[in-house]
């Protein structure tokens, strides 16, 4: 080779190496099959992990004195609902009953509308529920969860407990009743602990004697103003004794309860803060669409946590 030949090769090496878009072998069309690994498909605690609903925490920064936002289950009555949501292989039935709160549709509703999305929606027609609405979802018979809203303004649980509502409740065939009550019994100006017991107890027992398999999730009152004569509106004393009665029963039937009372800051801070957020309405009683809004969320956030440690527990 002489040097002229000798030149152009040591250029052309140079070239391959230097300039972008060329490599020292060419690329195969597709790549060669490994003869040397096989493919690992999910186990039963991917399968499961992959089932859990991601929940972020819809609470103010502008709310102090809160609490964490989660269910108290110490029972476990909770266990057979999370089972049938888990696996979701028929029409699970969810009926969220209460007072005014739960009449105006939208705490309620923003629960189910978030259910919807996490569980999907085939089980129900897409109609949208409003004030003017009723909140009775109309089912498709498909596998999913139906969530039907029953409200009555100025309800109380005694109240509730006529034979036409009991038949409205278990005609829907629950799986899950969510009981929110307390705002209009903190507002009698005699309130009688016992006979709140009484009428608690005897609600429950008339669903579940209807009912046997269903299992409930009470709810306490988000807190709110009376009138005192002069004084104007003040903050309601009787609440926080409707509170530890409703917790208490709670405790001694061993039923699951989200207190929302609590978590948004009890005594102390839960009238100031729906105050401060401006999602009172001006009876200070009711709340504004922003105000329930928030109570559903916030629901919803507890209520998928729980759901989600029951999965976590299925993995030990």
């Amino acid at each position: 080779m002489n040097l002229k030949q000798l030149f152009i090769s040591i250029v052309s090496l140079i070239s391959l190496v230097t300039v972008p878009g060329y490599a020292q072998d060419v690329l195969p069309d597709c790549p060669q099959p490994d003869k040397h690994s096989s493919p690992v498909y999910p186990s039963r605690e991917m399968k499961q992990l992959m089932r859990f609903i991601p929940v972020d925490s819809p609470m103010p920064a502008i709310f102090r004195g809160t609490e964490a936002n989660e269910l108290t289950d110490p029972a476990g009555s909770l266990y057979p609902f999370w089972e049938k949501l888990s696996v979701l292989d028929r029409p699970l039935r969810i009926v969220h009953i209460g007072d005014s709160h739960v009449r105006g549709h939208v705490f309620p509703y923003i629960m189910r509308c978030c259910l919807e999305d996490d569980f999907g929606s085939k089980a129900v027609e897409n109609i949208p529920v409003t004030y003017q609405t009723s909140g009775i979802a109309r089912e498709t018979g498909s596998n999913g969860v139906i969530y039907h809203i029953l409200g009555i303004n100025g309800a109380t649980c005694q109240s509730y407990s006529t034979p036409e509502n009991i038949r409205q409740i278990t005609e829907l065939h629950p799986d899950l009743v969510i009981l929110s009550f307390g705002t209009n019994e903190a507002h009698g100006r005699r309130y009688n602990a016992a006979e709140h017991t009484e009428a608690m107890k005897h609600l429950t027992d008339a669903l579940k004697a209807a009912c046997p398999d269903v299992v409930f999730l009470m709810t306490t009152p988000p807190g709110a103003y009376v009138r005192n004569g002069r004084k104007g509106k003040i903050i309601n004393p009787r609440t926080p004794l409707v509170v530890e009665n409703e917790l208490r029963f709670a405790r001694q039937y061993g039923i699951a309860v989200w207190d929302m009372y609590h978590i948004v800051g009890g005594k102390q801070r839960a009238c100031l803060n729906w105050s401060a957020a401006r999602m009172y309405q001006r009876d200070k009683i009711h709340f504004t669409y922003e105000g329930y809004r928030l109570q559903g969320l916030l629901l919803h956030e507890a209520f998928i946590k729980a759901y989600n440690n029951y999965v976590a527990t299925r993995l030990d």
